[in-house]
């Protein structure tokens, strides 16, 4: 009896092709006609077009949902540091390149970039507290945990996931497609890095496995994010994790945490769902303290 007639008469074995198989016998159709070289004759999981179409959309979701989800199971990651952060603070090397460079701008303009090179330290301090974390390599339940994940992209997210690979371990990148130009930095674990149509299921991604997310001075997109776990924290909608805020100087300069709550649109009790932040020594320390582990 051969192996496929073995195959047939396997109680266990399935009995459908599965469909990448049905793709290939699709191909192998006898004849071209006018029929199966239309539009409509296309199996669906394979037509672009289709798969394109507005009514589709809630099946984008869906894959977008499901496609990381999936591979990050596979991958064993069980919990994520999440690390956002701005896309423009320079390295500490690049800041003194910017600087040098500044000194013929206009008076606006090179303030500008004296700001940006002033929170280099924060790139500094980002790399050291991803590869801190990546170096303790804390297995649970046969899970890895705490693994570093950005947004993919440069200055703090590229530190976050440089931290990582620097202490050989996995880190994930969330990439999002933007009109203008946005790559994944080099730092990324190619089978760990994603790319995102939606908004939406990008930042339900980061906090999916988020077990501490770490924020640093950003613009809206670090805002919106930030903002945004505040919410679902202080709603119940998700459980309590560590947040720790980098930057104490440069956060209260943008946002009044103290006249939201003395006017009463937030609680002063909300101010608690977040740690202030200097070093990675402080931030692991909270996250230690948080789960009962050695700071």
């Amino acid at each position: 009896m051969t192996e496929e007639e073995k195959k047939q008469h396997d109680l266990a074995g399935r009995k459908f092709y599965p469909a990448e198989e049905e793709a290939e016998f699709s191909k192998a159709a006898p004849e071209k006609t006018p029929q199966t070289e239309h539009q409509a004759y296309r199996l669906a999981f394979q037509d672009r077009d289709f798969l394109l179409r507005e009514e589709l959309r809630p099946v984008r979701f869906q894959l977008e949902l499901l496609k990381p989800e999936m591979l990050l199971d596979e991958a064993g990651v069980g919990s994520t540091l999440v690390m956002y952060g701005s896309a423009r603070i320079p390295s500490p090397e690049a800041a003194e390149a910017s600087l040098a460079m500044a000194k013929d701008l206009p008076e606006r303009e090179r303030r500008v970039v004296e700001n940006l090179a002033a929170k280099a330290k924060y790139y500094d301090e980002a790399y050291k507290l991803a590869r801190m974390v990546s170096e303790k390599a804390i297995i649970e339940k046969g899970q890895r945990q705490f693994v570093i994940c950005s947004g993919g992209g440069p200055s703090i997210m590229e530190a976050a996931n440089r931290g990582a690979s620097d202490a050989s371990a996995e880190s994930i990148g969330l990439n999002i497609v933007l009109p203008h130009e946005q790559a994944p930095n080099r730092y990324v674990t190619p089978s760990l890095s994603f790319q995102f149509h939606y908004f939406a299921l990008r930042k339900m991604h980061f906090l999916l496995r988020a077990r501490a997310v770490a924020v640093f001075p950003g613009g809206f997109g670090t805002l919106d994010e930030f903002l945004e776990l505040l919410t679902l924290i202080q709603t119940g909608k998700m459980k309590p994790i560590p947040v720790m805020l980098f930057g104490k100087e440069f956060w209260t300069r943008v946002i009044d945490f103290e006249a939201l709550a003395d006017e009463g649109t937030i609680n002063h009790k909300d101010l608690e769902l977040f740690q202030w932040c200097e070093t990675a020594e402080d931030a692991w320390c909270h996250i230690a303290e948080f789960y009962e582990l050695d700071c």
